[in-house]
């Protein structure tokens, strides 16, 4: 598993790379959290990503540091968590098995479902109590755990969902067979 010193070398590669990489890695917010299952990546280059246009002042930690957090508003309803890498580049989020707290993160979406938690970036974001006061944050110090490297696991691949610029990239990547998708690949 790699430690958290070691995170930011982790993340200094292409977001295809890392978001792969990134399922079957254990995420915790302040105690609170799981495996990741599914994510997605985000290039400077990629029409559908944030910094896409440059640097702006929502998307400025996307051209910070590597191993931070990028929070942003979707659709002004949900918070989303992504994982900065190369700059200008970041992986969302999409989905957790619930593993640690699941009866705070019950509680924080109002459901008792295990695999209505933390199937989709607003549902996880909520569950683990995201929000702009995380933007900017280092994935290496509190509130966050990331344990990352903890072996191979089979991962599948498709195309990203809830976007109409290059969605046919085959930039999602999930837990091969996992209940916990916010979508089946």
């Amino acid at each position: 598993m790699t430690a958290p010193s070691d995170l930011p070398a982790f993340f200094s590669r292409s977001a295809t790379e890392v978001a792969r990489d990134l399922v079957g890695a254990t995420l915790l917010v302040d105690g609170v959290g799981g495996v990741i299952v599914e994510t997605e990546a985000y290039a400077p280059d990629d029409p559908a990503s944030h910094s896409y246009r440059g640097q702006t002042a929502r998307n400025t930690a996307m051209f910070g540091p590597p191993a931070h957090a990028y929070v942003y508003r979707s659709y002004g309803i949900h918070w989303c968590l992504n994982f900065v890498c190369l700059p200008g580049s970041a992986v969302l989020i999409r989905a957790l098995e619930p593993s640690t707290a699941v009866d705070r993160m019950m509680e924080r979406r109002g459901t008792r479902e295990l695999r209505a938690i933390c199937s989709g970036p607003g549902k996880l974001a909520q569950a683990l109590n995201v929000d702009v006061s995380l933007d900017r944050a280092p994935l290496f110090m509190p509130p966050f755990q990331l344990g990352v490297g903890r072996g191979p696991v089979n991962v599948a691949e498709g195309v990203r969902i809830g976007i109409t610029k290059a969605a046919d990239r085959p930039w999602r990547f999930g837990l091969a067979g996992s209940p916990y998708l916010s979508r089946r690949l």
